[in-house]
């Protein structure tokens, strides 16, 4: 190997080195973490008595933010066993601007103990809801329960390894930058602007020196 190249690589090994220990600890994050499952129920809001339809997707997207209310998990937790503060982890709600609809995810270590636990919350917010119709104007329907998923959500080998591979870039960049300022040069190995080294300096004259000094 010859001397420019000992040099770059010197140079560049915090990258080198940084890269692949990156991408070799998201894979093994991959396939050590645990398997985790989500299942998705729907549930929908119909208004009545004469109420418009933005009304029901106002209170769909209302519905979808107390999701998580004891009001509301107590019931699921009745029918799963889950506690309360447990399914308050496990469980959330996402709705739309456009549609009174309100999706409910569970997020299990199994696919049938997410489905049921999406199918617990979404039924207790049915019963929740319509105890109420009369004064709100709208009623809630289960739209469609949640099934066991045939895949776990996470881990995903392929996201994980990207992560893994991006945080090695990111932190060997940092190394660098670090060698950098310390030497006061680029990465690259060439002498930072307004900078020179003692080799690239023009040697004085002792000619030219001793005319300064009778100066």
């Amino acid at each position: 190997m010859s001397d420019p190249d000992r040099h770059s690589l010197s140079r560049w090994w915090p990258m080198l080195a940084a890269i692949p220990l990156g991408a070799l600890c998201g894979g093994a994050y991959a396939l050590a973490a645990p398997a985790s499952y989500q299942a998705n129920a729907y549930v929908m809001v119909v208004p009545e008595g004469g109420a418009e339809a933005s009304t029901a997707v106002d209170f769909a997207q209302a519905y979808g933010r107390i999701i998580t209310q004891p009001e509301i998990l107590l019931g699921a937790s009745a029918r799963t066993g889950v506690s309360v503060a447990q399914l308050t982890a496990r469980v959330e709600a996402v709705t739309s601007p456009d549609a009174p609809m309100v999706q409910v995810t569970g997020t299990a270590r199994s696919a049938g103990q997410a489905a049921d636990e999406a199918n617990a919350v979404s039924r207790a917010l049915v019963d929740f809801g319509n105890a109420t119709s009369k004064q709100t104007g709208v009623k809630l329907l289960s739209f469609a329960s949640a099934a066991a998923p045939d895949n776990p959500s996470s881990p995903s080998k392929s996201i994980d390894l990207a992560v893994g591979t991006a945080a090695g870039l990111l932190i060997g960049g940092l190394v660098l930058m670090a060698r950098q300022t310390t030497d006061g040069r680029p990465a690259g190995g060439q002498p930072a602007d307004g900078q020179s080294t003692g080799s690239d300096a023009p040697a004085e004259l002792p000619e030219q020196t001793g005319a300064k000094a009778g100066r």
